[in-house]
């Protein structure tokens, strides 16, 4: 799969990118279809699909880097804000596990719609609760 994977070659330099930072772990570089100028992509030179796949190397030097450039951004861009986010499942389209960083600006465009009617979620937060904290018992310990 590293192969042909196209986050993989982006990562490593065989695919042709603006890159912003690099370490041993991971690639920076900017997104080519940007939500706002400074939309930078962090793709870690393994080959993983999933963020929970990362090995603790990687998570740790992906975590530093959203630091890093989280410092970037604020100081370059003078935003309102700096949106993190990382799709996963479905919503992966690149198939290899990356985190979008953007500057955020009031009235630039970008939103989260949410449904109109969350009062089922609302009303089993304890049922919720104790659904997750079973799971990281069962899954994580």
């Amino acid at each position: 799969m590293e192969g042909t994977c196209l986050g993989c070659q982006l990562a490593n330099g065989q695919a042709q990118a603006h890159v912003v930072y690099e370490s041993e772990w991971l690639t920076c570089l900017l997104d080519i279809a940007p939500l706002n100028e400074g939309h930078v992509l962090l793709l870690p030179k393994r080959h993983v699909v999933e963020l929970e796949q990362m090995d603790e190397e990687t998570s740790t030097a992906m975590l530093k880097a959203v630091m890093k450039m989280s410092r970037v951004i604020n100081t370059r861009y003078q935003p309102d804000g700096v949106t993190i986010l990382q799709n996963g499942g479905t919503f992966n389209d690149l198939g290899h596990v990356h985190v979008h960083m953007f500057p955020r600006y009031e009235g630039d465009g970008f939103g989260w719609l949410e449904p109109e009617d969350r009062n089922d979620n609302r009303n089993r937060l304890a049922e919720t609760r104790l659904s997750i904290v079973n799971a990281v018992k069962d899954l994580c310990d």
